[in-house]
């Protein structure tokens, strides 16, 4: 096995403005966060990474406590016309990352990205039919109920509300390693 310190230099070369790693124990779920989710977010019962289909707060708290390092990325996104295309190669990245860590024995990789799947126009859930990419598709942070935003403060980012549309966002995705 590699250090860490290999895949957080690949991931800031593939986009991430920073990446840390961090103790999964810092990483925060919360019942409250699936409720914005579902109230709120018009993705909602409309993809196979987005609840109801992800796992609960107490799922995901059980999955975490089985890792003792996790990576968390940041990235940047200005509001642009190109912002898709940067969205989807650097979520491609990341799921790149998380096989290139599998093949490296880091067996249990796992990435969970940000935001809606953005993989298919139109998720194959809708018609009761399986994943046209489960090999590539992985759920949000906040789609299985981590509170990104304490999640964020408790490993040194500075992250706040954004109050409109067209500012910068400030995404996060969580790598857990071993």
């Amino acid at each position: 096995m590699q250090d860490l310190e290999t895949y957080c230099q690949e991931a800031r070369r593939g986009g991430a403005s920073a990446v840390k790693v961090i103790d999964p124990g810092s990483v925060v779920t919360a019942a409250w966060v699936r409720l914005k989710c579902q109230f709120g977010c018009p993705g909602y019962n409309k993809g196979y990474c987005c609840p109801p289909f992800t796992p609960t707060w107490e799922q995901t708290r059980s999955v975490l406590d089985t890792y003792e390092r996790a990576l968390l990325f940041h990235i940047r996104v200005e509001h642009r016309p190109q912002r898709e295309q940067i969205y989807r190669h650097y979520f491609a990245m990341l799921v790149d990352l998380e096989g290139r860590l599998f093949k490296d024995g880091y067996y249990k990789a796992f990435v969970f990205l940000a935001g809606p799947c953005r993989l298919c126009r139109t998720c194959a859930s809708l018609e009761d039919k399986p994943c046209n990419a489960m090999n590539r598709a992985r759920p949000s942070m906040e789609g299985c109920s981590i509170d990104v935003f304490q999640t964020a403060r408790h490993n040194g980012f500075a992250i706040e509300t954004l109050s409109e549309r067209t500012a910068v966002q400030n995404e996060f995705c969580l790598m857990l390693v071993d």
